[in-house]
Order: structure tokens, then C-alpha cells, then sequence
């Protein structure tokens, strides 16, 4: 065990212990390769003599995006209470005593994994089904009901999408190291022809994608991940990143290299309740397209001035942010292939 595994192991058995009120062993601990945004180990604790498999995300030195942990733990948190399969959120800590830096702690779902690689293709139809389902049962709900109101930055059906657009176009502002004319024209395009009123405010994942749920053997989705940024705003930000064709990769027909796009965007409507709006739909995926580029530049940004040298912000600041200009040129062509209209070739 490493100093800093040592340090976490001793922290964490403190803080557990305190929590729960009864002496708790963290006996193993282990980081969890992959993932920019946050620092992810796994852990087993030993409440007394009841084993609990837990998984702790801490505030990085630095990050591909940067994100509230506090709002995340709440989206995660509102989801789980409304049904949505996630792991349970335990614990938000902010106290910087206990492990260095704040974090948050949640049960450890076990027999699953996450890559978009190993997905057997016999279940490959019925997860992506699943997956626009859950998608759009998330839009269907009531965030006010569920107390987001307090947790994310108050929004209207009316500005959402253009305060998306400020908020990315300032990020690639801030952070690139070179020009950009194919986020910059996206940028014009999109304050130029801005889309209709959401139907609702939903709950926003922000990052709903093949990769960002766990899946177990026989094909079910038993935990949607990665909730750092959630938001509230127009439920087709959140379909329009999901069908994205970066996650096709190879596959172009497939959304998320599991459903054709049609199929994936009836089950979505089908759960949500909500007719998807063609030009709406297309406004989004420009924009889903712009802030991908937000994301791969920042991650650039911060590799290349030296604030982290993990290998993930390299590769996604330079061969995803090549990809996903590619793909909004295209979308900005008066010639495009990638219209709404054509998935339902």
C-alpha cells in the first residue's frame, strides 16, 4: 500500500466511523483507473464485522471539466430517491481535515463494468433500449419536486439554452491555446438561430453517454455515472449529447454504438412523454457538438500548460477535439449528412 493509499485508508476509517457511529476498518483500497473529473477509488469497510464495498470521489488537483461536487452529489442524490438506478449516496463532505481535499462517498455497485468495447452484441439492442428509456424517464421528472431548485442555478425555459451557450463559449474563451474558427462560427450560428422555448426544465445530465453507466453480464443497466454536470434545462441537451456521433466511433449507424438513432429517439420519447421538435433537435446537436469541443479544449489546456500530465487530458484535448470539429463542420454545412431527418434513412 502506498503512503497516499495508507493516508486515504486511515482518514476514511475515522470519517466512517464517525458517520456511522460504530468502529469502521477500511481493510482495501484501490484507485479506479479512467475518468478526468474526479479523483474515484473503491473501498471495503468493515462496519464491526458487516462488509460494505464503497466507492469515494474526491476534488482533483485539477480537471478535464470544471464542476461543483456538491451539485453533483444532489443530482445523483434527487435521481436516486426518484428511481433512477445510481449508486446510493452515503456521504458530502467538505471538511478538508478528514482526507486533504472535500469528497463524497457512495455504495459500490459490484459485477458490472462500463466499457462500450465489451458490450456483448446480443444485448446490444435491448441496452441501448433501456438506456433512452432511463434518458427519458430522467426529462420526465419534476426537478422542483425533487428540491433541485435549491442545489442548481435557477434557469427558465426561455434562457436555458442560451445561458448553455454563454457558459461554453466562455470556457473556450478562457482556455484555448489556439484559435478555434470551427467552435467560433458554431458559436455565431447558434446566437443567430436560436431554437424555441424548452417544453419543460428537466434535470440535465450533462454527460449521458455509452461509457457513463455500468452494465452487468446479461446486458441491464444497473447505474447511471458520472453526474458532475447536471444541471436544469432543456431535456434535447441531454438527447442530443447521448446521440452525438463521437460515441458511434466506428459505427455511425448506432447511436452510442448500440440503437439506430430513430429507435433510440422513440424510446426516449415514449419514457419523457415529449415530441422531439426536428429544428429544435438540430439547434442541440450543434450545440452538443460545441461543447464537446469546451471539454477537449480545456483538457488540452491544462496538459499543455502543465497543471496535469495524465494521459486522458492529452488524448482527449487533441485527437477528440479534432474529431468533434470535424463533426460540427459538417453540422454547420449547408450540405450536412448529420440532420435529424437522415437517421431516419
Amino acid at each position: 500500500m502506498t503512503p497516499r493509499e495508507d493516508e486515504l485508508r486511515s482518514g476514511l476509517s475515522a470519517y466512517l466511523s464517525r458517520q456511522w457511529s460504530t468502529e469502521t476498518r477500511v481493510e482495501t483500497i484501490s484507485r479506479i483507473p479512467g475518468g478526468a473529473s474526479r479523483e474515484t477509488w473503491r473501498c471495503a469497510a468493515f462496519v464491526g464485522e458487516e462488509r460494505r464495498g464503497l466507492v469515494i470521489r474526491l476534488d482533483p488537483e485539477t480537471s478535464l471539466i470544471d464542476t461543483d461536487r456538491a451539485t453533483e452529489y444532489r443530482a445523483m442524490d434527487a435521481a436516486h430517491r426518484a428511481g433512477v438506478p445510481t449508486p446510493e449516496p452515503l456521504f458530502l463532505e467538505a471538511d478538508l481535515s478528514w482526507l486533504g481535499r472535500p469528497f463524497s462517498i457512495t455504495s459500490e455497485i459490484t459485477g458490472c463494468q462500463a466499457s462500450a468495447d465489451a458490450i456483448p452484441d446480443a444485448h446490444r439492442e435491448t441496452m441501448g433500449r433501456r438506456k433512452w428509456t432511463l434518458l427519458g424517464e430522467i426529462a420526465a421528472l419534476d426537478p422542483l419536486a425533487l428540491g433541485l431548485a435549491d442545489a442548481m442555478p435557477a434557469t427558465t425555459v426561455e434562457t436555458c439554452a442560451m445561458e448553455q451557450v454563454d457558459y461554453w463559449a466562455g470556457v473556450i474563451a478562457a482556455d484555448e491555446i489556439h484559435p478555434n474558427p470551427v467552435a467560433e462560427a458554431a458559436v455565431r450560428w447558434l446566437r443567430r438561430n436560436q431554437p424555441p422555448a424548452a417544453r419543460k426544465l428537466s434535470l440535465v445530465h450533462g454527460d449521458y453517454r455509452t461509457g457513463n453507466f455500468l452494465y452487468t453480464p446479461d446486458g441491464e443497466i444497473a447505474a447511471i455515472l458520472d453526474w458532475e454536470m447536471a444541471h436544469l434545462g432543456d431535456p434535447l441537451e441531454d438527447l442530443a449529447w447521448s446521440l452525438d456521433p463521437l460515441w458511434c466511433w466506428h459505427n455511425p449507424a448506432r447511436a452510442g454504438q448500440l440503437l439506430p438513432h430513430t429507435e433510440a429517439i422513440r424510446c426516449w420519447e415514449a419514457a419523457s412523454g415529449l415530441k422531439v421538435d426536428p429544428a429544435a433537435f438540430n439547434w442541440w446537436r450543434v450545440f452538443a457538438s460545441l461543447k464537446g469541443i469546451g471539454i477537449w479544449i480545456s483538457s488540452s489546456e491544462d496538459y499543455h500548460n502543465g497543471t496535469s500530465k495524465q494521459p486522458i487530458l492529452a488524448m482527449a484535448g487533441w485527437l477528440m477535439t479534432d474529431r468533434q470539429q470535424r463533426i460540427l463542420a459538417d453540422y454547420l454545412s449547408p450540405h450536412s449528412t448529420r440532420r435529424f431527418y437522415e437517421a431516419k434513412a
